[in-house]
């Protein structure tokens, strides 16, 4: 069976004998005998217990292939089956014995190379009569492109229109060529140019393709690698006049080959790399190796690889797609073929492979064997109540990663030339113009340096536009010496009657005011290295929630979701808002919950879909409703009082009773006292800079993220001198960035030694811990209002995920006819993950919370979710809201016990909270009505633990023995992290408003929060803000007020009713757990 870890008892280790001709091989490490040794050692064991029946492997095939890594790597793990024993026969044994002499193999892995004998291979094949993994006698075919052509169209897999020009005497009906300037006529058949020529050897891998005149005719010629060159250019037009070929219809796949790897009909790993026909010049990576980047398949291109799998009666080959105009063409088959530099793949082959041999020849030894992997061909997991149920749908919306400080300016623009350029750019369309690509950031410094120029000339001139502002905005696009989209944009809203008078609302002679633009610089936010392991982890982590997850999460990669994924019933998508930091930070989670290798760009471009449509994860952080203006108007009115907090205060800024608000409001006492505290310490913090650059010993002193000195004054300066107005008041809006800034250097910059940081970041959280949440709304009515304004796109689009539609279901099944060895060919999980800002993850919540899921008042464990979150005082980089369906196929499908819906909530990384201040307590273990009678207080622990002192601090996340299952409930394994604390399912008493049907949003009060644990189910919240020692963000509120759609009236908000209605949903779980990334 398949063994993770080699046995310590010397007679359970891997047999692995190196046939004759290889001595050299012998050294390769324990349990790797040559033959010669073998007879010697059973001398010994002569008097030992008679060893178990052994199924002997041989490995037929040029030292080259036998020799190479991933056959190393395959072999060694296919070793660890305890009755199998590889046996690989020497090339000299191959080439010169005569097969008699051959050692004798139950199972043979075979293939064809530049020099292989196929012809013994065969013979030998018919003396011993092995099991084939890969049939010999087709792989006379794969030699062949015209026999490889003809079996693909016999199986009706699409190949490009092609035809076969035989120059053989005997067929001279296959031998007319008609050869024009751009084209070429083949038995009939016309190809214009551009078109391709393959030799009929596969053998031969001198392919020409040859270009039109009107591109500059000539061709590229195609080889195999040699170094860093697979393809030259030709002049030559001309076809070649000698030889038999193919030729076919040029398809243009946008410069990416597709290249798929199958183990068996129902495995398939597909990589993509640069097609060599680009420009010739291989992609390397740091280590030398040609870049490759994974991608999915399609359910058609799953299909066909089954196909070509079973067609060509080869259970490890490999073959080439072409994605073009919508489809895919097989356009080769490689026959025997691994994938390099995939630990993830090696390891699901050799287990593939192992259980292949085993269920062929198991019988046969009368060795007791079943497949191990059979119980994850169905994804049943255990649910927070205990039950075993499959698992349907994961639906996630995540936070980014730790990122860069965020800076932006705000100035108004009248001159025409910006006029011209949000004309020539569309702007007048919707009214507003983003800017990101270098060119466009080009023409904005263009205009900005045309115009200072001016103004040095003529100071008193027509300009309106402020020097300093022009200034700062020259300073910041030249930052860097090169443009990015990633860490610089500029955006321009239209304003008819002038900003001034749009935002203050001003009606009198506004038809006389001239209109103008407000042009808004962003700059900075840039994932960090950090933010990527942060998000690479946490995709790792993700995995533990899936079939097969349970244990450590860096355990076996093979497992669980590696698995589904890889057989073709993962429905995957990811989709990203268009902000640098969220698309990266997509691509390093999808890194880290599929295994992937290599950079995070190839991985963006292929797995990550831009989001921005319909306001989907995107939206104008600098347009705000009008609640937001209230909203906002109203709470700077509050922070503005040079006074204690009084009763009436406490109501108006904190109406819904927050535990974190309060516990801030408590800390600041006095808003203008603690502003004032929190100037002169920037004051000291930007004086404590200017000195560090005076100082000879720094001045190359490089920051974190390749941040010097001077740009790190300038993002001090411009707080300072934004933070205080010329009034004396202050500027509430800048708080998130003051918080952003000095937790970015408490944590990244720590090493300066900075007096003053900590004051100031305990002030400042304490502010912003008020300023963030609450311009979000400040009552109920106002935060559901301006969340369902931010994310009834994103809502409407989690209903479709978690509607069970038959059309959708379709896409990742496999085919019914053709899933032979798996036990649930129709059965698949759907995964939808949305990475954004907090904007979208606050908005979410509220409606959560808010939006009606149930009635607190009337449940003790709801109270206690929303006690959890309501002390939860940040929403730190990588924040999840997880949605869980699962689906009991046992009951009848109107009833309400077929679907379970399981909510989940991680507040992100570690923040900076001082010790005690975050939230603490085990969590609740599920409470229906099928257990009520077993508890004490629905919803309590006390059944569970010991209860605690009221002073005693929390253990939940502390590593102690896991508790007691009650009964009925699953044994876990042993991997698995410890403690399960934290999760509670909720039997809702609302009634459904349709018939068959379940409004998880109903009129009524709210909803989902959790406790800490240890494993939910499997793993839910991971990275708790009381476990991780790492980053954390106070966003900067005016980036991320925005509002989306139509004006609601906040008390109905009439598009509740639509937000999700999920058909015979009835029972809630919510969780929040401990996971092993959390390690401070």
């Amino acid at each position: 069976m398949w063994s993770l870890t080699a046995n310590e008892d010397e007679s359970t280790t891997a047999h692995f004998f190196l046939g004759a001709g290889d001595e050299g091989l012998c050294t390769r490490g324990t349990g790797m005998r040559t033959e010669e040794s073998d007879s010697e050692l059973l001398e010994d064991e002569e008097d030992e217990v008679p060893p178990e029946p052994q199924i002997i492997v041989g490995i037929c095939a040029m030292t080259k292939k036998s020799k190479s890594k991933p056959m190393t790597q395959i072999l060694e793990r296919l070793c660890r089956f305890d009755y199998l024993t590889v046996i690989i026969l020497g090339e000299d044994v191959i080439l010169n014995e005569p097969v008699e002499n051959w050692p004798s193999c139950h199972c043979l892995i075979s293939f064809h190379s530049k020099g292989f004998p196929l012809d013994k291979a065969v013979a030998y094949s018919k003396l011993r009569n092995p099991f084939l993994i890969n049939d010999l006698a087709m792989q006379y075919y794969i030699q062949d492109r015209r026999e490889v052509y003809r079996i693909l169209q016999e199986e009706g897999i699409d190949l490009p229109r092609y035809a076969v020009l035989n120059r053989d005497p005997a067929r001279p009906e296959e031998c007319n060529l008609i050869e024009g300037e751009d084209q070429v006529e083949v038995n009939g058949a016309v190809f214009p140019k551009p078109f391709v020529e393959k030799p009929v050897s596969a053998e031969d891998h001198n392919v020409y393709i040859y270009y039109p005149s009107s591109a500059g005719g000539g061709s590229q010629r195609l080889f195999r690698k040699i170094g860093s060159r697979s393809s030259v250019y030709s002049p030559e037009s001309s076809v070649r006049k000698t030889g038999s070929y193919i030729y076919e219809e040029f398809m243009p796949t946008d410069g990416t080959d597709v290249k798929v790897y199958t183990v068996g009909p129902d495995y398939a790993h597909a990589e993509a790399r640069k097609s060599p026909a680009l420009d010739g010049k291989v992609e390397r990576d740091s280590e030398g190796k040609e870049v490759r980047y994974p991608v999915m398949l399609t359910a058609m291109e799953k299909l066909v690889a089954r196909k070509v799998c079973v067609a060509f009666k080869q259970t490890v080959c490999g073959f080439d797609l072409l994605r073009a105009n919508g489809h895919s063409f097989v356009c080769d088959v490689n026959g025997f073929s691994f994938v390099k530099n995939s630990m993830k793949y090696y390891d699901d082959c050799a287990k593939i492979l192992g259980n292949t041999i085993m269920r062929e020849l198991a019988p046969q030894f009368q060795i007791p064997w079943s497949i191990p992997t059979e119980a994850e061909d169905i994804p049943i997991v255990p649910t927070t109540s205990g039950t075993m149920m499959e698992l349907r749908c994961v639906i996630a919306i995540i936070r980014h990663g730790d990122r860069t400080p965020k800076q932006k300016m705000k100035m108004e623009v009248t001159h025409p030339r910006f006029f011209t350029l949000f004309e020539k750019h569309g702007g007048y369309k919707t009214g507003k113009l983003k800017l990101k690509r270098p060119e466009q950031l080009q023409e904005v410094l263009d205009i900005t340096r045309l115009l200072l120029a001016e103004l040095e000339k003529e100071p008193s001139g027509e300009i309106e536009e402020k020097t300093g502002k022009l200034e700062q905005l020259k300073s910041v696009l030249e930052m860097y010496g090169h443009f990015s989209g990633i860490n610089r944009k500029v955006q321009l809203t239209y304003y008819p009657h002038g900003v001034k008078a749009s935002n203050e609302g001003q009606d009198s002679q506004r038809e006389a005011l001239a209109p103008s633009l407000l042009l808004v610089l962003k700059w900075g936010g840039e994932l960090t290295p950090d933010g990527r392991v942060q998000a690479e982890e946490l995709g790792r982590a993700f995995r533990c929630m899936y079939p097969g997850g349970q244990g450590d999460y860096a355990g076996f990669p093979g497992c669980g979701l590696l698995r589904l994924h890889s057989t073709f019933r993962h429905d995957l998508k990811i989709y990203a808002s268009d902000e640098g930091r969220v698309q990266m930070t997509a691509a390093a989670f999808a890194k880290g919950l599929l295994a992937l290798e290599g950079e995070l760009t190839p991985i963006l471009v292929q797995m990550v879909k831009s989001a921005n449509m319909n306001g989907l994860l995107d939206s104008d952080g600098d347009s705000l409703s009008s609640c937001q203006h209230r909203v906002k108007a109203r709470l700077h009115h509050i922070l503005q009082q040079d006074a204690p907090f009084g009763p009436e205060d406490y109501d108006q800024l904190a109406p819904t009773g927050s535990t974190s608000l309060l516990n801030s409001m408590t800390i600041i006492q006095n808003p203008v006292k603690v502003c004032d505290q929190v100037f002169a310490l920037i004051e000291n913090l930007t004086h404590q800079i200017r000195n560090r650059m005076q100082d000879p010993k720094s001045v190359d002193l490089q920051l974190y993220h390749s941040e010097t000195l001077e740009l790190m004054l300038q993002r001090w300066s411009k707080l300072e001198r934004d933070f205080r107005q010329k009034s004396g008041r202050y500027d509430i809006s800048k708080i998130p960035d003051i918080y952003d800034c000095v937790k970015y250097d408490v944590q990244h910059n720590g090493s300066l030694g900075l007096q003053g940081t900590a004051e100031l970041l305990r002030l400042s959280k304490a502010l912003a811990d008020v300023v963030i949440p609450q311009e979000y709304g400040i009552s109920r009515e106002e935060k559901l209002e301006i969340a369902v304004g931010f994310c009834l796109p994103l809502l409407r689009k989690i209903l479709l995920d978690l509607q069970r539609t038959h059309e959708d279901e379709s896409v990742n099944k496999l085919h019914p006819l053709y899933s032979r060895g798996v036990l649930s060919p129709g059965r698949h999980v759907r995964t939808r993950l949305y990475f954004t800002s907090e904007s979208h993850v606050h908005s979410l919540l509220s409606v959560f919370r808010y939006g009606g899921l149930l009635d607190e008042t009337q449940d003790a464990q709801w109270q206690r979710a929303l006690a959890y979150l309501s002390a939860i005082s940040e929403l730190n980089y990588m924040t999840q809201i997880v949605i869980m369906l699962y689906e009991d196929n046992t009951r009848d499908p109107l009833s309400e016990e077929r679907f379970h819906v399981e909510l989940h909530f991680s507040p992100g990384v570690k923040g900076f909270e001082e010790e005690g201040s975050a939230p603490t307590g085990y969590g609740f273990r599920p409470a229906s009505s099928e257990n009520e009678e077993i508890k004490t207080d629905e919803g309590s622990t006390e059944n569970l633990y010991p209860r605690k002192a009221p002073d005693e601090p929390d253990r939940a996340l502390q590593t102690s023995p896991q508790p007691s299952e009650g009964p009925g409930l699953p044994r876990r394994s042993p991997l698995i992290r410890n403690r399960k604390a934290g999760s509670m399912e909720v039997l809702s008493e609302t009634s459904s408003s349709k018939p068959g049907g379940y409004r998880l949003f109903s009129s009524s009060r709210p909803p989902a929060e959790m406790k800490q644990s240890g494993l939910g189910s499997q793993c839910t919240g991971l990275f708790s803000t009381t476990v991780l020692g790492g980053s954390s963000s106070a966003p900067n509120l005016q980036d991320y007020a925005r509002s989306h759609g139509k004006k609601l009236p906040p008390a109905s908000l009439k598009h509740r009713d639509e937000l999700l209605f999920v058909p015979a949903v009835k029972r809630f779980s919510v969780s929040f757990a401990k996971h092993p990334t959390n390690v401070p």
